[in-house]
């Protein structure tokens, strides 16, 4: 039979929640299975979210369609980028259902719902732009499942673990996060060579094996509030709103008339005008329900509010590094370096590991040492110290001595390491226990947008630095190789986006900017200098550094932002509900067998995070 209990409330006053249905213990033992199917999960998902960026060259060919091609380009930005617009608008709506419903549950469909997806894509029927357009749709299922995954990992081991261990268990879970993305790069590059259904089927037999581990062996251990109603205003105007704005963003790095971008394109304005209103709306909706599916009234928690502040800078200074690392890499560096354009998407991801290295050692380990100091200068120097590595890139020429590029990223990979768990504990020891599914999709969310959001604004600032430079670059290249004078002025004043994909791709953007008819008609000897692996990238490195060493400055003061905001404490008298009998605070008040404490969140001060409060109230 369901219980009422004492819910605190931000100014100290409990109130009684509604009947809500009894949930099993924890064992010691659960907390590892728990945190051990949550990580498989994040791998899996996290694996798939990057495989694909290798391995689209292998896939496009394999279904018959250039992405370079006119009206080609929209299949080339959904299968990149629709898997992470569905999460991110998804995330918070799928965490409060988990609230409502059970967040083992939802995190079993989504499982077994992202296992379905990733069937279907290597199952994927037909050729050309049918098969393209299906891959989409079953991208998209794919990120139906990651949402879930999502939403609720970050709540299930919060519930799991006592407050004093979820730095450490939160260090493991995002290290197997980045370790998935950097494993994806390099599987997709080998996987892709075999046969291009491969990169959808390794997905197969780990999410199979983990929907029956998590149906059999997990267990819901939070209270399950199943009495509130959905709010359908809210969720239909969040998604509407966040699914619209960042669809402007995606469009607007596409070309758009003779412009290099499209921000000046009526439906990118629309788009981003329409999904600003929508989530303003959304705000006033989620002000005045009674079950709203957004807490908003978490942000007058000072941590939870600036710890997701921080969090949301974290991201958008990390979300398009990898982005602009790899076009770096593959557009200028490796082909100076011998490495043929078709290879360099796999050597690429090799050359990245430094900043995987870090964080494996510095993930884990920052998470389990704060849990006994505290979290807070974990994270600000965590963030100073990415400052310090993207000030430092700045310095880097195009074609840089590897040495320091590698000191470089292993300094990045620290500094996320120390902030990542730090900054996940500290905002869902914020949470009260019944809203943790919510609070969790709330900052994946922030998360999720701000990589989205990234990848447009940094793409942005290096195409519009290449729509200046790059043109009178191409001229004075392409001039002497006999060329007609027409063609030459056509292509120097291509969109820079064209060139940018083809190199992210693996192709040699030469060869896709010059038409084949006209490149067959010259000297053999103009054809090899014109695809040679020097040509394209000392044309384009002058140009795409001066916008590249923006890029690093910004994504320097964003973690400059991220370190001061990880720095906040919470008000005196702000209230948090913490339920794990380890993490009981001295003073609390045992009735009937159980134990409920109220404890003030001052997260840097308790290996817990948590003060005890000066009374506490019995169920």
């Amino acid at each position: 039979m369901g219980s009422a209990r004492p819910v605190a409330a931000s100014d100290g006053s409990a109130s009684i929640s509604a009947q809500s249905t009894p949930t099993a213990q924890v064992s010691d033992g659960y907390k590892w299975i728990a945190l051990s199917n949550t990580t498989l999960g994040t791998l899996m998902a996290t694996i798939n979210s990057s495989i694909i960026l290798i391995s689209m060259p292998a896939i496009f060919t394999g279904i018959g369609i250039n992405p370079l091609a006119p009206g080609e380009t929209n299949y080339f930005l959904w299968l990149l980028l629709g898997y992470m617009v569905v999460t991110a608008t998804l995330l918070v709506t799928f965490g409060r259902i988990s609230d409502m419903l059970g967040r083992v549950k939802l995190y079993n469909l989504g499982f077994a719902i992202f296992t379905v997806g990733s069937i279907l894509l290597f199952l994927t029927p037909g050729s050309g732009n049918t098969a393209a357009l299906e891959m989409v749709i079953f991208r998209l299922v794919q990120g139906v499942g990651a949402g879930f995954l999502f939403a609720n990992s970050a709540a299930i081991i919060t519930d799991a673990f006592p407050s004093h261990q979820r730095g450490m268990a939160m260090g493991i879970n995002q290290m197997a996060a980045i370790i998935g993305s950097f494993i994806g790069l390099i599987l997709g590059g080998v996987l892709a060579i075999i046969n291009w259904r491969m990169v959808f089927l390794v997905s197969v037999p780990v999410g199979i094996f983990g929907t029956v581990w998590a149906y059999l062996k997990l267990h819901e251990t939070a209270t399950i509030r199943s009495n509130q109603k959905l709010d359908w205003a809210g969720n239909i105007t969040f998604a509407l709103g966040l699914t619209t704005l960042l669809l402007g963003v995606t469009y607007g790095i596409e070309p758009y008339g003779d412009s290099p971008m499209g921000w000046g394109n009526p439906w990118v304005i629309a788009a981003l005008i329409g999904g600003t209103l929508l989530l303003a709306l959304f705000v006033l909706i989620e002000l005045r329900v009674a079950d709203p599916m957004f807490r908003i009234d978490l942000f007058a928690r000072r941590v939870f509010a600036w710890g997701n502040v921080a969090g949301f800078m974290s991201a958008l200074q990390r979300g398009g590094l990898q982005f602009m690392l790899v076009i770096w890499l593959q557009g200028i560096w490796l082909p100076l370096h011998g490495y043929r354009f078709e290879d360099t998407p796999l050597w690429a991801g090799i050359y990245m590991t430094p900043l995987l290295a870090g964080f494996v050692v510095l993930g884990p380990l920052s998470g389990w040492i704060s849990d006994r100091v505290g979290q807070r200068m974990f994270m600000f120097v965590g963030m100073m110290i990415n400052a310090v590595g993207f000030i430092g890139l700045t310095l880097l020429p195009a074609n840089f001595d590897y040495k320091w590029f590698f000191l470089l990223l292993l300094l990045l990979g620290i500094g996320q390491g120390l902030f990542a768990a730090p900054n996940t504990t500290v905002v869902m020891n914020s949470v009260p226990k019944e809203h943790r599914g919510v609070g969790s999709g709330m900052r994946s969310t922030f998360q999720n947008a701000a990589a989205l959001l990234s990848i447009g604004v940094f793409f942005s600032i290096v195409t519009a630095g290449l729509a200046n430079a790059l043109p009178p670059a191409l001229t004075a290249g392409l001039s002497p190789t006999g060329l007609p004078g027409a063609l030459v002025e056509k292509i120097a004043h291509l969109p820079p986006t064209a060139a940018l994909f083809a190199a992210f791709l693996g192709y040699n953007p030469m060869g896709t900017l010059l038409p084949q008819q006209v490149l067959h008609t010259l000297p053999a000897a103009s054809q090899a200098h014109l695809l040679s692996q020097q040509f394209f990238p000392n044309l384009i490195a002058a140009p795409f550094m001066e916008g590249l060493r923006v890029v690093f400055y910004l994504s320097a003061a964003l973690s400059v932002i991220a370190a001061f905001a990880s720095l906040a404490r919470s008000r005196p008298g702000e209230i948090a509900v913490d339920e794990e009998p380890d993490a009981i605070a001295e003073g609390s008040i045992a009735v009937g067998g159980s134990v409920a404490a109220t404890s003030v969140i001052e997260e840097d001060e308790q290996p817990s995070g948590l003060h005890p409060a000066s009374a506490a109230s019995p169920r």
